[in-house]
């Protein structure tokens, strides 16, 4: 009996069986062996066979797959400690509810959305979590577990908190209209918009995932060093199969292993179906899924088959049925959902006579009532109890499930289901029935909302529940106690200057270092880098203050002997994440909101190359906002220009563009060391000492030049603190004479390392044109258009009152000169707040793809060099006839500008 000719592919699938008495002969004498003499004799002769295989050149290809059924068997599964009748009821309501919830809206508001077979299908996953596993927030209010909830599921959420009494009839009636008087309820789980509720956005697909992955360590982080003993909590997300095709899902698994994080736990709803259509229609995604875990060192758990089919699976002695189970595609399982039982016993249980005869007792309606594993809470219970005793490694449950499950015609199982809004007087009624309701015609006309009474059996065993377990859930609580920050003298070193050339990178490492030897808030500090510390400089850190490790550190380094060698410790403070922005951002939002979530603070400082930043890791810069992240980003090698020779991929002349839109960003450009020691001592009090929910991005650039000291005097610093916050001040005047009557006038706006090139055009300006310029420090042009904003909106609503005056017009009240404003990002950085400065405004930027190049070079193809910003400055002069045009086109012959060069933006 050979099999050498099999392909892979028929291994995979079981393949034909050419001898059945013979391999049931062998399964026979092998469950013998078992009974007999036990598992580890059964183990052994399985070894045996596979080294004599190899012996004769008979292999099984590789495959990380387990049979296509349950992981634990019928006789392994723990005895179920609820009460079934009871949580089927609570269940039915809740389905119900959560459905109406979605449809009333509909009815009321045509096109308001909402999606009713996510929670469908994953309704028991969520049940005996709430009734067994999910542990609240306790008397502290920072214990219990975490869940980051499949976005799409919330609708079942709010309805169990309903039953709950912690959300109202009205706020149901709300659902997807938060601004409705009294208050809504949020589409999709969001803390800025309810942030008593949820903890995790989790609707944007992957994030909650990776999220959850880094959360779990960073709780073991605290731990390790001794800030917070997590005290047992489990990090449990909940996310869809289809939901693995992003590359965040399944990017970080090996982390979770590596770092043995048998705190975490994902379930994920094997629905077999995406928006569109099924997830792997022509293949099994459970069983690609396993592959990819089990492979990645993880606990891998499948709830494939309800207890209705344990009695067939016992009474299989031919393998047959398993290998039935395997071989079937994900697109005909789906299909089996949509057709009858005589369809299922036809297609299914037909392929072969000795299946047809195992279920000759059935009757169609019993063949089609065959539930999935993730709809019986025995099966779901048996699989939760055995992954949080689980000790090791992160533990992944695949729970095979039917989307839309109990909306029949509807929208069981077919592709439309995702998509479903609104279901038809008929189906409600057929969804009433199903789940045996005690709904009028006329209550399920309406798809009445159903709440059983307060002091229901019902409504009693669920708060019982969760009163064992130690309250509702999802619940978010802040640790409103300030922190105290100050940290007197160590600001002092950085407003006298340095007395040495250096890029404001070193500069900030020099002030996290001063920060993290800080005897008040240094332990506190959590420094956050994807491998490229040594690129910033942060290479002194190392051995100071020790990279955070698990294990510590296992080896001996190769740069041991050197000063500033590799430190890996158990108790390390650097979060040193690898070549992972996604996963130093996931970091930074745990970092940041443990306020929220472990009641204690910490100040995360993620640095990053500022490229890599916004671009690439935008969506969890959101997910930071909606969270309420507290913390500092760090865009380090910043600007298209300052960055020598990297190239087009490397040099950032667009993250001040992205980051001006997420609201509760501040974001700065600073020039100078003081400027820097101004911003993040001013971040550190509003976030941690006032409680604000806002973080912050700074970019910063590895070019050198002089750090001057803080213009003026301690007395007149606070002038100067304020324009630096507000995001403009003046550094320096016209030189002296040149600003008298009669002699043009221009302000020149510079930001970062390019301020100096505003300082050169004044100059040159000066020198050679006789005309006088003001330089400024633009700090931030957000906050100067923020402020703007703010005044205009403020004198629409009051217009009898006297108007208020945006802080950037004030500041030029009084001339009417020309304003430059250049900048190593793109024009639209600067143009912000052109609205409020009309006519005068004239920007430049570095609108384009970067290259190769020195700074020198990349400045005059840019156009923002002195000459260039001198040229603007003669040009505006004269358009507004404060000079001749030709001194303007003299100029350019005089300055060495190629007026015929490319133009950057399309070039």
């Amino acid at each position: 009996m050979s099999n050498g000719n099999r392909s892979p592919l028929n291994w995979y699938t079981g393949g034909a069986d050419t001898d059945v008495e013979e391999t049931e002969e062998w399964l026979t004498a092998f469950e013998q062996v078992i009974a007999i003499e036990g598992k580890e004799r059964a183990c052994y002769l399985l070894k045996k066979l596979l080294e004599k295989g190899y012996e004769k050149d008979v292999t099984l290809p590789f495959t990380g797959n387990t049979p296509y059924i349950n992981t634990i068997p019928a006789g392994k599964q723990p005895t179920y400690i609820g009460d079934r009748a009871m949580e089927r009821r609570i269940k039915s309501i809740v389905r119900w509810n959560a459905m109406a919830m979605v449809v009333r809206s509909n009815k009321h508001y045509a096109g308001l959305g909402g999606h009713i077979s996510t929670f469908a299908s994953s309704a028991t996953l969520y049940q005996v979590g709430m009734h067994h596993f999910f542990h609240g927030r306790g008397e502290s209010g920072f214990d219990g577990d975490m869940l980051y909830i499949q976005g799409h599921g919330s609708p079942g959420i709010y309805a169990y908190s309903f039953l709950e009494g912690r959300i109202s009839l009205a706020q149901l009636e709300g659902f997807r209209r938060e601004l409705e008087k009294g208050g809504g309820l949020s589409s999709y789980p969001h803390p800025w918009l309810m942030p008593d509720y949820w903890e995790f956005p989790t609707v944007s697909m992957g994030l909650a995932p990776i999220s959850a992955i880094y959360q779990a360590k960073y709780n073991r982080y605290l731990l390790n060093r001794g800030l917070r003993d997590p005290q047992g909590r489990k990090v449990w997300a909940f996310l869809g199969d289809g939901e693995t095709d992003e590359p965040e899902t399944l990017g970080a698994i090996t982390l979770a292993s590596r770092e043995q994080l048998d705190n975490l736990i994902f379930v994920i709803n094997c629905n077999l179906q995406r928006l569109d259509g099924p997830v792997r229609g022509n293949g099994k995604i459970v069983q690609e899924l396993e592959t990819a875990f089990r492979g990645a060192g993880w606990n891998v758990i499948k709830v494939l088959w309800g207890s209705d089919w344990d009695p067939l699976i016992e009474a299989d002695n031919t393998g047959l049925l398993v290998q039935r189970m395997t071989e079937t595609l994900d697109g005909e399982y789906q299909k089996y959902v949509v057709e009858p039982g005589s369809y299922i016993r036809e297609h299914f249980f037909g392929k072969h006579p000795e299946l047809l005869e195992l279920v000759k007792g059935y009757s169609d309606e019993e063949l089609h009532g065959l539930r999935r594993g993730g709809h019986d809470p025995e099966k779901v219970y048996a699989a939760y109890k055995a992954a949080v005793e689980h000790k090791g490694s992160p533990t992944v449950i695949l729970a095979k499930t039917v989307k839309g499950y109990g909306l029949g015609e509807a929208g069981e199982g077919r592709n439309v289901t995702h998509q479903q809004k609104k279901l038809n007087e008929d189906e409600l009624r057929f969804f009433r029935d199903r789940f045996e309701l005690p709904l009028t015609d006329e209550q399920v006309a309406e798809a009445a909302f159903y709440h059983p009474g307060e002091n229901s059996p019902e409504v009693q065993y669920l708060k019982d529940c969760r009163g064992r377990l130690g309250g509702s859930v999802p619940s978010r609580r802040v640790r409103k106690e300030p922190l105290t920050v100050s940290t007197p003298g160590l600001w002092d070193r950085f407003f006298e200057g340095i007395d040495r050339d250096v890029s404001t990178t070193m500069v900030f490492v020099q002030m996290l270092t001063q920060l993290m030897k800080d005897k008040e808030v240094g332990k506190k500090i959590v420094p956050i880098v994807p491998d490229e510390a040594r690129t910033f400089g942060m290479e002194s850190l190392f051995r100071q203050f020790g990279i955070y490790s698990h294990v510590g550190q296992l080896y001996e380094p190769v740069d041991k002997s050197m000063l500033l060698y590799y430190r890996e410790a158990k108790d390390g403070q650097i979060l040193e994440e690898g070549i992972t922005e996604a996963g130093s951002m996931a970091s930074f939002i745990a970092a940041g909101t443990s306020y929220a979530t472990h009641g204690i603070d910490v100040i995360p400082f993620f640095i990053f190359y500022s490229m890599f930043g916004f671009q690439r890791v935008g969506d969890l810069i959101w997910a930071a906002a909606d969270m309420r992240t507290r913390g500092f980003l760090l865009g380090a090698t910043a600007g298209r220009t300052t960055l020598n020779g990297e190239g087009l991929q490397h040099e950032d002349g667009h993250s001040h563009v992205l980051a001006s839109v997420v609201p509760n960003l501040l974001t700065y450009d600073p020039a100078y060391a003081y400027e820097i020691a101004v911003i993040i001592r001013d971040g550190m009090k509003r976030m941690f000492e006032d409680r604000e929910d806002v973080f912050y991005y700074i970019t910063l650039y590895n070019e050198n030049y002089p750090m001057p000291p803080k213009p003026g005097t301690e007395e007149t610093w606070g002038s100067i603190d304020e324009g630096i916050l507000k995001g403009l001040y003046k550094l320096k005047t016209a030189p002296e004479g040149e600003s008298a009557e009669g002699r043009p006038h221009v302000h020149l706006l510079g930001s970062g390392s390019v301020l100096s090139e505003a300082l050169r055009a004044q100059q040159i300006l000066a020198e050679r044109y006789g005309v006088a310029a003001d330089v400024w420090s633009a700090t931030s042009y957000k906050q100067l258009r923020n402020d703007a904003l703010e005044a205009d909106r403020w004198n629409m609503l009051h217009p009898d009152q006297e108007p208020r005056k945006a802080y950037v017009t004030g500041l030029f009240a009084g001339d009417q000169d020309p304003i430059i404003a250049m900048s190593d990002y793109m024009k639209l950085v600067p143009d912000q707040i052109a609205r409020w400065l009309p006519g005068r405004l004239f920007s430049l930027g570095t609108d384009g793809f970067g290259r190769s190049e020195t700074r020198e070079a990349l400045r005059r193809f840019f156009e923002i060099d002195a000459e260039c910003v001198a040229l603007a400055a003669l040009h505006q002069l004269a358009r507004r006839g404060a000079i001749d045009p030709a001194v303007a086109r003299r100029a350019v012959d005089e300055l060495g500008i190629d007026a015929e060069k490319a133009y950057p933006l399309v070039s």
